[in-house]
């Protein structure tokens, strides 16, 4: 009979126990888990916070008794594995409730203890008002000082996932916030002038969004009612009221009454390295395709593994659910006799910020930009569904991809509605080896509530088919504020457009005029067009090389740009 033992449970370690036992009723399974929950919904834990998860029962997908029940696996919750006898085959169990110790033998041991929020040695952080959210005794702890504490204001550190989603939640409470991120741009998936659509959204709802901007110092000052009362009326809660003093890398300095620090997380691999087992070059335990460690009989899922990236085939740490659940659903296949390979990482996610979706797959520029890949790159930004039936949505997407050869290097996408299925369509399409060439075919569903005859990813398909056939030539809204004198810029907006933005130093000629009036632009000089979105520059472009102009056309258009340099 083989047994398995399983260190954490949630996405990982619950998706392979659960799947052992749908291979075998013989194998015995032991789950380790040193908090309280075994399986709960990470994900949703923003949510319960800002209220849209009303009950917070909804977030326990799993009890003990529940996993017993269905799947006959013996989950040990409070229990701290202290260390990995890998010789013995054995670990080292320490029961948080009564502080006994004992060894559990395995044949197969599967790691899954996830990553740790990182917080930095910033002076006075360690206070009773800072807190971060990894698990449901954290979110216990948030809703305690909302309750006691009664904050107006809020500060949360970190611009990725778990940062937006609290910078909402406290939003939805009536809680004013400000949200500090040390980088240029927030959700670090997609690239700068993709965020700055996530940037004015945050802006528009009042949120006090600082970027560039560091946490240097944090000092907590109780309430004077509470530093009155004598030591012994002095609880823990009392203590939660109170207020705290940032000092800001900016010189700014910031007075708050709650602290969420959404850094990031790093791998978990204090009992991997204790074990001698190896850990890779980004700090994560080395794992083979089959999820193995450098020891057999030990394997490893989830956010504390180093994992193939899809495109490069490099390793990458992502810490996302979907990956994790496939990784423990192999892992425990391989350890009853199977033999699956795992087949890398996209990276695919997707983020709401408020009314907009923010959504991303494969690789971003900046990544591209540091791997030394080629690539070129294509905006669109058109309809969710038919313009003309209401509630259309406009879809920003942009399309990176190999010059000579189309492969999809990686999309991100930004909207209010249908960012998921585009950037689900690009994640499959990618998978599948599919080139910008064949999306051109995508044959998508289409009714005027739903789609369009082109689809936003037909529509950036042809676009980047148009550039790898030479039948348009593009510029990016980098590269519009450094023209040469050898260059003229071209506005083919109607002009009545030009009250919401323009390019210092262009000539305008609406598109619809251009065949009449072409000859006000100079022959000898390269013509750069822009339009809103780009589609009116290509229909304009065609006109001037058709007529022998040498000219070029801002992807993208002027939301692009105005979004990019805002």
């Amino acid at each position: 009979m083989t047994k398995i033992v399983i260190i954490g449970g949630v996405a990982g370690g619950a998706s392979a126990a659960a799947r052992a036992r749908r291979l075998s009723e013989n194998a015995q399974i032991v789950m380790f888990e040193r908090g309280p929950f075994v399986s709960f919904a990470n994900c949703g834990l923003p949510y319960h916070i800002g209220g849209e998860i009303k009950e917070r029962n909804k977030l326990l997908l799993q009890t003990p008794e529940s996993f017993l029940a269905r799947f006959n696996v013996d989950v040990r919750v409070m229990s701290n594995i202290t260390a990995i006898n890998r010789e013995a085959k054995t670990v080292t169990v320490h029961n948080l409730i009564d502080g006994s110790e004992y060894q559990e033998s395995y044949d197969f041991l599967l790691l899954s203890p996830g990553a740790n929020p990182i917080v930095p040695p910033i002076p006075g952080v360690d206070n009773p008002l800072t807190h971060s959210l990894r698990n449901i005794p954290d979110m216990d702890k948030i809703l305690e000082v909302i309750a006691l504490n009664k904050p107006e204001h809020a500060t949360v550190v970190g611009g990725g996932f778990i940062g937006l989603e609290m910078m909402e939640a406290f939003h939805r409470l009536g809680i004013r916030t400000t949200l500090l991120e040390m980088a240029d741009q927030v959700m670090a998936p997609v690239d700068r002038e993709m965020a700055g659509f996530a940037h004015a959204e945050i802006r528009s709802k009042g949120v006090d969004l600082k970027l560039g901007v560091a946490l240097q110092g944090v000092e907590f000052v109780a309430n004077e009612h509470v530093t009155a009362l004598d030591a012994g009326e002095n609880t823990a809660h009392q203590h939660l009221e109170g207020q705290l003093h940032l000092t800001l890398s900016n010189g700014e300095t910031l007075t708050t009454e709650l602290l969420i620090m959404a850094i990031g997380v790093r791998p978990e691999t204090t009992l991997a390295k204790a074990a001698g087992l190896r850990i890779g070059e980004l700090g994560g335990i080395w794992t083979n395709t089959a999820m193995q460690t450098s020891d057999p009989a030990i394997y490893a899922v989830g956010d504390a593994i180093e994992e193939p990236d899809f495109i490069t085939g490099n390793p990458t740490i992502v810490p996302l659910a979907g990956p994790a659940n496939r990784q423990g659903r192999m892992a425990a296949d391989n350890m009853l006799g199977r033999h699956e390979t795992y087949q890398g990482t996209q990276g695919t996610a997707i983020c709401k910020i408020f009314d907009l979706a923010v959504a991303a797959t494969g690789k971003n520029e900046k990544q591209l930009k540091r791997a030394q890949i080629a690539y070129e790159k294509v905006y669109v930004h058109t309809a969710s569904h038919a313009s003309y039936y209401p509630g259309a949505e406009l879809v920003s997407f942009k399309l990176m991809f190999e010059p000579h050869t189309g492969k999809i290097l990686g999309a991100q996408a930004v909207g209010k509605d249908g960012v998921d299925k585009r950037i689900d369509i690009i994640a499959v399409a990618q998978r599948a080896g599919m080139t910008v060439e064949q999306l051109q075919h995508l044959e998508l569903t289409y009714a005027p509530p739903y789609g369009s005859a082109k689809d936003v990813i037909n529509q950036a398909a042809f676009v980047a088919t148009n550039l790898m056939k030479g039948d348009a030539k593009a510029i990016h809204f980098d590269e519009i504020d450094h023209l040469s004198s050898d260059q003229v810029l071209l506005d083919v907006r109607n002009p009545g457009e030009l009250k919401n933005g323009y390019i210092e130093g262009a000539i305008n000629i609406p598109v619809d005029q251009l065949r009449q009036r072409i000859n006000e632009l100079p022959k000898e000089k390269e013509i750069v067009i822009y339009c809103q979105v780009g589609l009116r520059g290509n229909v304009a472009y065609r006109q001037l090389v058709n007529h022998g102009f040498r000219a070029r056309n801002l992807l993208g258009g002027y939301r692009t740009y105005a979004f990019a340099k805002a």
